[in-house]
């Protein structure tokens, strides 16, 4: 695991270092309020990411481009990585947090959750 711990260190110090020179003046001072903004930055990119799906049935479908898809999962990636530090998690707490849910996730399946 300490593979992807230094994984996922190296991605928070690049967030940090992005959150530092862009500089935003107009980002909330209240950590409610910051998680707040980033959860509908999250939504936001969400919709980008389906958007390129076709899920309209009632449309013409458009084909499925994956390196746009691969962007916008990344767009969202920064901002779960951002509110994860908004919410005073290290890497490690992330992996842990990650590891304890994976658990839950699979012993419900095994208890027909």
């Amino acid at each position: 695991m300490n593979q992807y711990q230094d994984m996922l260190e190296k991605i928070f110090e690049e967030q940090k270092k992005l959150v530092e020179y862009l500089e935003v003046d107009r980002y909330p001072k209240k950590t409610d309020e910051r998680v707040s903004a980033l959860m509908t930055a999250i939504v936001h990119e969400a919709i980008e990411l389906q958007d390129l799906t076709s899920w309209k049935w009632w449309k013409r479908p458009s084909g499925f481009e994956i390196e746009m898809a691969q962007t916008e999962l990344i767009d969202i990636l920064h901002f779960v990585i951002q509110a994860a530090m908004e919410l005073q998690m290290t890497p490690q707490k992330v992996l842990e947090e990650y590891m304890n849910k994976n658990y839950i996730n699979r012993e419900r399946k095994r208890s027909g959750y």
